[in-house]
């Protein structure tokens, strides 16, 4: 079986890309290397960054992920900060800075830096629209999940299933790309 690895920290992540990938008989090997999360305007840039810090460290194929959400009424906040702010904040500090607020249309993006031995840094692009519920709803899932609802729906993510979550993720909508390539 063929494997690459996945450069994260984060088990849900992981879970998520080894569902995907199962299905094709590529086993995905989560690796947590660490690598700097700079200070960017765009994920792409802190994609970037990370997969030329990785590639320095491992001499295999691997991708990393970087989300992140972007809510309009908060001018795209906490976007490219998101892992900064949920650890910070959580879901609780969204929800708060969000009390009175009408428009609850919100974005997730995924931006995957996917690396072969000797070849260019492909970057990936998955994205979902969607609305940040009121309140905290679900168990499952990690991070923002239990506050958005993908567009179209009326569960959020935290209330569905590993698989129902990636037919609309913006995880899923990256990592369905990604899995194109082979």
């Amino acid at each position: 079986m063929k494997q690459l690895y996945f450069i994260t920290s984060n088990k849900g992540k992981a879970l998520e890309a080894k569902k995907k990938f199962s299905k094709i008989g590529l086993e995905i090997i989560q690796k947590n290397l660490g690598y700097p999360e700079i200070q960017a305007n765009t994920l792409e840039e802190v994609a970037d960054f990370g997969a030329q810090y990785v590639e320095s460290k491992i001499n295999e194929p691997f991708f990393l992920e970087d989300a992140g959400l972007f809510i309009d009424a908060l001018k795209g906040f906490p976007g490219v900060y998101s892992a900064y702010v949920f650890h910070t904040i959580g879901c609780k500090g969204i929800l708060k800075l969000m009390k009175d607020i009408e428009n609850r249309k919100a974005t997730f993006r995924s931006i995957i830096a996917y690396k072969e031995l000797n070849k260019d840094l492909k970057i990936i692009k998955g994205e979902c629209q969607g609305y940040i519920s009121k309140e905290e709803i679900g168990n499952n899932g990690f991070g923002y999940d239990p506050i958005f609802i993908p567009k179209g729906e009326k569960k959020t993510f935290a209330e569905m299933k590993t698989d129902e979550k990636n037919q609309f993720s913006h995880r899923g909508k990256s990592l369905d790309k990604l899995l194109d390539i082979f």
